[in-house]
């Protein structure tokens, strides 16, 4: 025994101590990031869509700014990282050998002749953990890969969808100031017809209808404020702000030149990281079912035995234990992996079949977006010339004001018009990119 204490203090003195990490139960309170920090960080990062950018929230933030900020500071991102350490931890556990089983015995003479205690050491070592360490440690590192490239996967997602509500929140801004002009003109267009009713100028149904405009008027202004409101606070949301943080926006570049479904479907099997980790988890699960096809065979378990009986005999033996594979061969466990293999390769092709369809959707899209932007091109310029010919004439007197307000409402229907075929040409231009999984500068490589 004064040999097996100084033994047991030397096998412990490596473990590790345990140190409790309770959660806090309060909420965090959500400030305004250190701005010099990230800006640090966004000049050393290293990501392929990404350029070195210095961050400054009072400043115009354009498309790789705010990509590179969601990037950052993005707590579900920030969550996911560290989860990523976990499957660092499984491969850092799948290399690591079995520890031996060291087991003890005595046992004391109470009747007989003889006068020793008999005394009995085993030291056992598992040789099934050996033989498939290999295809464990493959199998560790594949699932590794695949989420630190579901990680990629997210960030990519996480910024297009950022650089995405900064392009409606540019877009609801512009169609706001036309919507607040066209409440105005319904309003005073009302308030003119309520005057003239008062004097009985005019009729009942002018005034009906200049109320009913003005309430549609007021609909669509109330619309258009919640889908910015909603905008601008999903987009702090996602770059990890405080909800009232104020931020200025760069519109985002048109795709231009044309756009082929099939090349940017190539394009996206050589660069979505989604597609490379649906990979890597289906070369998990084949390393998974040649172990379980290693486990139909016999486990085997060395045993070494000293032993001295009551007698002084000193005896000295192996022992030898497996399983004999007569009946069960791990034939379930073979089955659930193969089925198992056999679910990951359809996932596979279904995510296939569905990055194509939604990408030669999106082409269309921009297709359509294009050609209502250059049809209301093409018509502005004259309604442009006919509202301000409209209004000089109302100031002379020589037309009514309700007819150079109603050209002023139709140049402004045609601009509203204009934003929002902008705002579809740049969402689903984003929307490409993040279905190829690249920026559109990629798209010709």
């Amino acid at each position: 025994m004064r040999r097996l204490v100084p033994l047991a203090c030397l096998l412990t003195a490596g473990c590790q101590s345990y140190a409790p990490a309770p959660l806090d139960p309060r909420p965090a309170v959500l400030k305004v990031p250190d701005v010099r920090a990230l800006s640090a960080a966004a000049a050393t990062i290293e990501r392929p869509y990404l350029k070195p950018v210095v961050i400054d929230l009072a400043g115009p933030l354009d498309g790789n700014a705010i990509a590179t900020l969601a990037v950052l500071n993005n707590p579900d991102l920030k969550a996911l990282r560290e989860r990523a350490g976990v499957t660092d931890a499984q491969v850092f556990s799948a290399h690591l050998l079995p520890d031996p089983t060291l087991n003890l015995g005595v046992s004391k003479v109470l009747t007989g002749p003889d006068p020793l205690m008999d005394l009995i050491g085993a030291l056992a070592l598992d040789l099934n953990a050996l033989r498939t360490r290999g295809v464990q440690v493959a199998q560790a590192k594949a699932a590794a890969d695949q989420v630190r490239l579901d990680l990629a996967w997210s960030e990519w997602q996480t910024a297009g969808a950022a650089r995405l509500q900064a392009v409606r929140v540019v877009a609801l801004t512009r169609a706001l100031a036309l919507a607040e002009a066209t409440r105005d003109s319904a309003r005073s267009l009302l308030d003119r017809n309520l005057r003239a009713a008062g004097r009985g100028d005019v009729a009942g149904d002018p005034v009906q209808t200049a109320r009913l405009a003005a309430a549609d008027a007021e609909n669509k202004l109330q619309t258009v404020r919640n889908d910015l409101n909603t905008a601008t606070f999903e987009l702090t949301r996602l770059l990890g702000l405080p909800p009232a943080t104020a931020l200025r926006l760069a519109p985002a570049p048109d795709p231009a030149g044309a756009l082929d479904a099939a090349t940017l479907f190539a394009v996206a099997q050589a660069n979505r990281t989604d597609l490379r980790a649906l990979e890597a988890g289906y070369a998990s699960q084949e390393a998974t079912v040649r172990k379980a096809i290693m486990d139909q065979f016999p486990t085997l378990g060395l045993t070494s035995t000293v032993n001295r009986d009551t007698a002084g005999n000193l005896i000295v033996g192996p022992a030898i234990d497996f399983t004999l594979p007569l009946w069960n061969r791990n034939r379930g466990g073979i089955a659930i992996e193969r089925a198992t293999r056999q679910a990951l390769k359809a996932e596979y092709d279904a995510r296939l079949f569905q990055t194509r369809a939604e990408i030669a959707a999106a082409v269309a899209g921009i297709g359509v977006a294009r050609a209502q932007r250059d049809t209301v091109l093409r018509d502005l310029p004259a309604a442009e010339r006919f509202a301000t010919r409209s209004r000089n004439a109302a100031d002379r007197g020589d037309l009514a004001r309700s007819t150079a307000d109603t050209a002023e409402q139709a140049l402004r229907d045609k601009r509203i018009l204009l934003a929002q075929a902008e705002q579809a040409i740049a969402e689903q231009g984003i929307a490409l990119e993040l279905l190829t999984g690249t920026l559109r500068e990629g798209w010709t490589k």
